[in-house]
């Protein structure tokens, strides 16, 4: 049996007659009939009661119908769910960003929800050093770290830079000023991210270069969490200028630079390069894309070998 022959089967009951279904489907009578027997043979019992032509149904062809309905249905269903997600009006997109990166993107899935509202975005928080391997894995669509991936089944595309700044409270000594020398902040405590990263390295590393002390006295496991104790006057911090930009609008932080410290931190898109994009993982990487990176021009991609 094939969805064909229940097609067939569908326009004879619908119809009542063999010659009419033949008509509707612009096949031959007898193709029609021999497609009902075939299918009866399948069924192994006959499909209408003998002497009434296609007029009446017997318990089989009764039971037959609900089934051929529900599966030609499903065909149409399937039908127009591809085309759905060819028009991204439905589907799934997996991103895998760690906790400051995802700032980076919050504009760009804003955009994306509001040109398509039936895709189901799922922005997973994970490690950047993981990101790769999960993106191999099958596990993410596209994922964002700020190095460039080893692992040469990847393209890598900037879309964004950012810098590190230092953070303090509005009545902090240092508030007034635009930047500040490295040797000023010996005698602050620091609120620092208890995640290891490049990046923390680098400024444990420039402070013992320059032989200022760095307190680093509370650790936290989240940006929000150290924005908020710097608020609180317990400390200042040094973070992504980007995690920082609606508490300094808004003047509940003040940000300042730190004269020594030239940290730029780049930002790439990765994803598999042996297989295409699903089309909704493809159109978001498009809009993510089309905000060029600050203060340089627009991302390029890893040129493929």
């Amino acid at each position: 049996m094939d969805l064909a022959s229940l097609q067939v089967f569908q326009a004879v009951v619908r119809e009542q007659s063999f010659s009419r279904a033949a008509e509707k489907l612009y096949r031959t009578q007898p193709a029609v009939s021999i497609s009902i027997r075939k299918l009866e043979e399948w069924v192994g019992q006959p499909l209408f009661v003998r002497g009434s032509g296609a007029q009446t149904l017997t318990d089989a062809g009764v039971l037959l119908v609900e089934y051929a309905d529900r599966m030609l249905n499903l065909r149409e269903e399937i039908r127009k769910g591809m085309k759905e997600l060819r028009g991204l009006e439905r589907g799934q997109v997996s991103v895998g960003v760690n906790e400051s990166a995802i700032h980076a993107l919050l504009p760009a899935l804003k955009r994306y929800r509001e040109l398509h509202s039936g895709i189901h975005i799922k922005v997973h928080r994970v490690f950047s050093r993981d990101v790769p391997r999960e993106v191999m894995n099958h596990h993410l669509d596209i994922g964002v770290i700020s190095y460039l991936p080893e692992e040469r089944e990847l393209d890598a595309v900037e879309f964004h830079r950012d810098s590190l700044v230092l953070i303090v409270w509005p009545g902090h000594r240092l508030a007034k000023r635009q930047d500040v020398d490295i040797s000023d902040l010996g005698q602050e405590t620091f609120v620092a991210h208890i995640v290891e990263s490049p990046y923390r390295q680098r400024v444990v590393q420039m402070f013992a270069r320059h032989k200022v002390q760095l307190r680093m006295d509370v650790e936290l496991p989240t940006i929000e969490s150290i924005k908020l104790f710097v608020e609180m006057k317990k400390g200042v911090a040094i973070v992504p200028r980007m995690c920082a930009e609606r508490e300094v609008a808004s003047g509940d932080l003040r940000e300042l630079r730190i004269r020594q410290m030239r940290v730029t931190r780049k930002l790439y898109l990765v994803y598999r390069r042996d297989r295409p994009l699903p089309a909704a993982a493809k159109e978001l990487v498009e809009l993510i894309r089309q905000k060029p990176p600050r203060g340089a021009r627009a991302g390029r991609e890893r040129k493929k070998s």
